[in-house]
């Protein structure tokens, strides 16, 4: 058996969302299905902490694909050209991009329709060939997968498709967010935050991420309470954010709220693990990876109630209304002065964390990509 994989956003270094989602997965099948040849395709210089074992031939194929004009081509042509040599018996696309010609079988994963509810926080060229693009690859698939039932739901309703041909593949906290000694946390802080607690944000500088909400509802908390805890945002710029930019400048504790820029995996688990609460407020979200993370790691979490968010984090969370900059404040308020409220979030979000594993992720994809081959 063949399974032909888009693996472009396997990057070293930079394994955000989607990216995070292929590696964990793939890791896994590819060692544990070793019977079955797997070809990778990558638009960049192929990484060798992406080749998992000996049954996977990497492939680098022109053009790099990091521009819409470009994804046309490198999907079209390339990658056809591909599946019409090798005619494998599956191309799965972890990003949910698919080539629109040819009769392969094909299973996009389909992470959300942010673009579609929300396209004003894309630049307009991506916003609108995703907007194009996505209904085409929902059509063309012979099965999608998807990461939430928020998201199946939503996939199912707005391009037509049947919900029993869409599969759930949930997400999951890697190894190593496990809850740090009182000395580590210390340390950490030093580091990060001048030995000052912190509310805490993990993820790209998106707009639909909520940050200058979250960030206004930190600046209310601080002139209605007597704290130092200050807000960390980590990650990498995605979008550029005025409006982020404007909000910053006119605070008057913009000196507490600390942006780390994009860190290594390491750093990731140790900022989350020595947090004071996850903060993700998000009014659009697919999953909420970060969620989980924390939880993992003990971390009360404060978490938007829109979309897929309650989905994953259950009775785990201390909820507020993503849209209400008085809300979120107003949960950082609670759960900064309720200890109580603290530890019981910790014990709970590690019991809820508990649900979600990359090997049952791994195990449900591949079920998907075999229900997908044995599809008429």
């Amino acid at each position: 058996m063949i399974i032909v994989v888009n693996t472009r956003l396997l990057i070293p270094n930079r394994l955000d969302g989607i990216g995070r989602f292929t590696f964990e997965t793939l890791s896994r099948i590819t060692r544990k299905h070793q019977d079955t040849n797997f070809v990778f395709l990558f638009d960049r210089p192929v990484g060798e902490e992406f080749i998992f074992s000996g049954n996977i031939t990497p492939v680098k194929l022109f053009p790099p694909a990091r521009r819409t004009w470009l994804f046309n081509w490198w999907l079209n042509h390339s990658v056809h050209g591909v599946l019409r040599d090798l005619k494998p018996d599956l191309f799965l696309s972890p990003d949910g991009f698919l080539p629109l010609r040819g009769t392969t079988k094909c299973l996009p994963v389909i992470h959300d329709l942010n673009f579609e509810h929300y396209p004003e926080d894309l630049p307009v060229h991506y916003s609108e060939w995703y907007r194009k693009k996505y209904p085409l690859f929902a059509k063309r698939a012979t099965r999608i997968a998807t990461v939430s039932e928020f998201s199946k739901q939503d996939i199912a309703s707005l391009y037509k498709i049947e919900p029993d041909t869409i599969d759930l593949v949930y997400n999951a906290a890697s190894e190593g967010f496990v809850p740090l000694t009182n000395e580590r946390i210390s340390e950490v802080r030093k580091k990060w935050s001048g030995d000052a607690p912190y509310f805490l944000y993990i993820g790209a500088l998106h707009p639909r991420k909520n940050l200058v909400r979250l960030i206004q509802a930190y600046e209310q908390f601080r002139n209605t309470t007597d704290t130092n805890i200050k807000l960390l945002i980590t990650g990498g710029e995605f979008w550029k954010n005025e409006a982020l930019k404007s909000t910053l400048e006119s605070m008057k504790f913009r000196n507490d709220v600390v942006f780390t820029g994009r860190v290594n995996d390491t750093q990731v688990r140790e900022i989350t693990g020595a947090a004071f609460a996850m903060t993700y407020v998000p009014y659009f979200e697919g999953f909420g990876i970060p969620i989980v993370e924390a939880m993992s790691c003990g971390v009360p979490v404060i978490s938007g109630d829109k979309s897929s968010l309650p989905e994953v984090a259950g009775d785990a969370a201390l909820y507020c209304d993503p849209l209400s900059v008085e809300s979120i404040a107003a949960s950082m308020k609670e759960i900064a002065a309720d200890d109580s409220l603290r530890h019981k979030l910790s014990e709970a979000g590690k019991i809820r964390a508990s649900h979600f594993s990359w090997e049952k992720s791994a195990d449900a994809l591949w079920n998907s990509m075999m229900r997908t081959i044995e599809q008429a």
